[in-house]
């Protein structure tokens, strides 16, 4: 069995590990942290969980959190820079589900968070948790980085054409939508209901700071070439999901050849679907799933392919795909805990 520690399990992600980790057939839940609910039984603040675990949130200790075999950090920006170290030393595994080693770069990293980088000796060893193209790395590695939600679904729809030297010299645009989870459990007026409901707004649109993640996955797919990215967020009156429509220029293409080439490079991943060819996935079709799906359509007339990615912002985008990491990290099913169907409706 995996020992399994959570830092900061009174949020949107860290409530998503514990759902799915009480049901994981390879884990045991050792200690949860919170040091504003410090006592608290977990299933007392999240009653779904009553019945499935009897742990109360505790103060972080690095000793208490170094006899887990792997530690998750769901916690703000910043915070892991402190401790994951400690608990690095002492020989368990972190997986960082915050953006704090996402970015290699330190200054890029600092200019869009807003704040000095707290671990810059332990960034080299970070490995960017997107299974599709960095199982081999995750298999060794130490420190985790899980992509963003916005960066995995664009990722996902834009790599298999940079990896085949496709989209050279264009400026792509990612048109996003996420649901109000997005923003993290924390009371802001921004998320009330009365804001957001019967409403939908861009936000960000200067300049998210997902776009140098996203910038950076797209260009080691692309080989190490800078790739032009124009990423316009929107805030959706939903709870989970988010849905990326994707564009390129590919003047005179094949759609059925980039339909089979999209099936070939997804092939063996459990937790990306690719649809037939014009289908329209919706995010209710991977709410509570670790699914991401997709799908292509062009416009001959244009010359414009046009990429649908789905995911479930929560799962995918955070702590399934954590989870996936996991598995991937320890030699267990990469699916183990995470075959959970899509709730519908």
């Amino acid at each position: 069995m995996i020992k399994v520690g959570i830092v900061g399990g009174t949020g949107y992600t860290g409530v998503e590990l514990l759902r799915i980790l009480v049901n994981h057939p390879d884990v045991q839940l050792h200690v949860i942290t919170s040091r504003s609910e410090e006592g608290m039984r977990v299933d007392e603040m999240f009653p779904n969980l009553r019945g499935h675990t009897d742990l109360q949130f505790s103060v972080p200790d690095a000793a208490v959190l170094g006899e887990c075999d792997v530690v998750f950090f769901a916690t703000p920006h910043g915070v892991a820079h402190a401790l994951a170290e400690e608990i690095l030393n002492t020989g368990a595994r972190v997986i960082d589900l915050s953006a704090d080693f996402r970015i290699q770069d330190v200054p890029t990293w600092e200019k869009w968070y807003g704040q000095p980088h707290g671990a810059p000796d332990i960034l080299p060893q970070a490995v960017y948790g997107l299974p599709e193209v960095n199982r081999d790395a995750i298999r060794e590695a130490r420190l985790i980085a899980v992509p963003g939600c916005y960066p995995t679904s664009v990722q996902l729809g834009y790599i298999p054409l940079l990896e085949k030297g496709l989209l050279a010299d264009q400026m792509l645009i990612a048109d996003c939508k996420s649901g109000v989870s997005g923003a993290g459990r924390g009371a802001k007026v921004g998320s009330l209901l009365c804001e957001t409901s019967e409403s939908m707004s861009a936000y960000a649109v200067a300049g998210h700071r997902h776009l140098p993640e996203i910038r950076q996955g797209l260009s080691r797919a692309a080989g190490g070439k800078d790739v032009a990215l124009t990423f316009v967020p929107h805030l959706t009156p939903m709870i989970r999901g988010i849905h990326s429509t994707l564009y390129a220029h590919l003047p005179d293409a094949d759609i059925s050849e980039l339909q089979a080439m999209f099936e070939a490079r997804y092939a063996d991943e459990p937790f990306v679907d690719v649809m037939p060819l014009g289908s329209h996935p919706a995010t209710r079709s991977v709410k509570g799933s670790n699914t991401c799906r997709l799908a292509l359509h062009y416009h001959a007339d244009t010359g414009q392919l046009i990429i649908l990615s789905v995911i479930d912002n929560l799962v995918k985008g955070a702590s399934g795909q954590a989870i996936q990491n996991m598995n991937i990290m320890f030699g267990l099913d990469e699916e183990a805990g995470l075959r959970q169907v899509a709730l519908m409706p």
